[in-house]
């Protein structure tokens, strides 16, 4: 087995500059189950790499050419040589394409950015198209997930394809009473990050609480907001491990985005350690903290006063402090799981979804279609379809009807003569809301073939069956059509003939 791991081009998989990805991969693989098998691909030009696997794509200038195109074709070279299970992308959804036409291994897409901002996902065409490619596309948030789905079917949003996973760090062990008074702020220093109302704010409040401090690491050459006091230091760039010392010692660590972050790594850092942290409600931003205070009208106002209240209140502060601490949970390992989860569940490593609800007593979300005759007002209630259904009841498993029969009946109209079109649309929706563990077909002749590669496609977890009662012996031979038609998709099929006399094919699961 193989995993490869492919950066942006020009993402510094070191430890002397190392961007926010960087981090997170160097610190969830290390504790992976699959991290001898894991091979990180990047470019840059720092010596010094992190202790992962790594590969470093070294490419000569050419004339007219994008880099970034000449990075990944390179990669799709290395990797025809040793091919890969998994090809887990990072950042960038424009190289899917390339790799999906050259390469056959499952590919998994992780959006640390908008999606709506990013090329390759911009269009709604174009995240179908990575719906329809990948085998998982992983968020950094529910925000950025809730920006992919933005004008998309609703078919997709419980879609088992996509997944939150959070960035993580390693939870310290802090000492509350040993915390300095000392006010925190890291990022780039520029009017996205909120530098200039946290710059306008500091001074005032340096002032007015004169026994306290402040450090600011970051840098930014683009923009230049002043910030000046005698009890205010600005570092410049750190490396991470300073960052996080610094965090350590800290009691109040501001975050005051003007911009929408997909999810806010400083603030994820402040709070493993114990600040009391204050974030604007930008993005993702809520879903980096468990405790602390949220600004929800930005302003510099809103910054004074939130840092303010918190120096004066020292019960609350301290309240916050070690809330942060005990509740912090997206610690690297808790995230390495997740990680490795997804990896089993695309390889199907282990036993499949439906294999570990045996246990009699586990429950089972079952959607049941077929006629259960509803538009004959009780006359045919006995029939086959009611009884399996109740066995599926009695087996204490939740259990949803869907009348297809009663739904062509009632729903039949001049553009849509046999009903046909909206049973179909309807079991889409209806899926996307339930979600089902299992969906069982009886005599489901309308039901398309393309509706449920629709729903296998989107939603690989949930498992197909059929059963079919009539004869399909001899004669019957239009029984047995409607019968095989379905076989390829399902995962199991039933019927009251014996299989054996049928000649079906053997590759198919029949009892």
């Amino acid at each position: 087995m193989k995993i490869s791991i492919l950066l942006p081009y020009k993402e510094n998989f070191s430890p002397e500059y190392p961007g926010a990805v960087s981090i997170f991969i160097n610190s969830v693989s290390k504790l992976s189950k699959f991290k001898n098998k894991i091979t990180v691909y990047g470019n840059t030009k720092f010596n010094k790499k992190y202790s992962i696997n790594y590969v470093n794509i070294s490419l000569r200038r050419k004339f007219l050419s994008s880099q970034s195109v000449e990075y990944v074709k390179k990669f799709i070279s290395l990797e025809k040589n040793y091919p890969s299970d998994i090809i887990e992308i990072h950042n960038r959804p424009i190289y899917i394409d390339y790799l999906s036409n050259e390469l056959n291994s499952k590919l998994v897409l992780y959006f640390h950015n908008d999606p709506l901002t990013m090329n390759g996902s911009k269009k709604t065409s174009e995240r179908l198209n990575l719906l329809n490619i990948c085998s998982k596309i992983i968020f950094n948030s529910e925000w950025s997930k809730k920006r992919f789905l933005n004008k998309l079917e609703k078919f997709y949003d419980k879609s088992s394809k996509l997944q939150v996973i959070h960035q993580s760090i390693d939870r310290e062990k802090v000492n509350i009473k040993k915390k300095e008074k000392l006010i925190t702020f890291v990022g780039k220093l520029n009017n996205a990050k909120g530098y200039d109302l946290f710059a306008h704010s500091i001074s005032k409040i340096l002032d007015k609480h004169k026994n306290w401090k402040s450090i600011v690491v970051g840098d930014e050459s683009r923009e230049i907001i002043k910030a000046k006091h005698k009890n205010l230091k600005i570092l410049g760039f750190l490396n991470h491990k300073k960052v996080l010392n610094i965090y350590k010692r800290s009691s109040i660590a501001v975050v005051c985005s003007r911009w929408e972050e997909p999810f806010g790594r400083t603030s994820l850092e402040a709070s493993s350690r114990g600040c009391a942290v204050i974030i604007s409600n930008r993005g993702g931003l809520p879903e980096t903290i468990t405790n602390g205070v949220i600004i929800r009208s930005l302003s510099k106002k809103a910054v004074f006063n939130s840092i303010d209240n918190l120096i004066k209140n020292k019960i609350h502060r301290k309240k916050l402090q070690k809330l942060s601490l005990k509740n912090f949970y997206l610690t690297n390992k808790y995230i390495s799981d997740l990680i490795d989860n997804y990896r089993v569940e695309i390889l199907k490593i282990y036993k499949t979804k439906i294999n570990k609800f045996r246990n009699p007593k586990e429950k089972l979300k079952i959607l049941h279609v077929t006629n259960f005759n509803e538009r004959h007002n009780g006359r045919l209630f006995y029939n086959t379809g009611r009884r399996i259904n109740n066995g599926f009841i009695r087996l204490n498993h939740s259990v949803l009807e869907f009348s297809d029969r009663d739904i062509v009946s009632y729903y039949r109209n001049i553009n849509d003569l046999n009903g046909s079109k909206k049973l179909n649309n309807k079991l889409v929706e209806v899926i996307s809301n339930y979600v089902p563990n299992i969906i069982v077909l009886g005599h489901a002749d309308l039901i398309k073939n393309e509706t449920l590669k629709l729903i296998k496609k989107n939603f690989p977890d949930i498992k197909i069956a059929q059963w079919f009662l009539d004869r399909m012996d001899s004669e019957w031979k239009m029984n047995k059509k409607r019968f095989i038609d379905k076989m390829p998709l399902m995962d199991a099929n039933f019927c009251t003939s014996d299989p054996k006399s049928l000649n079906l094919p053997k590759k198919n699961r029949i009892y």
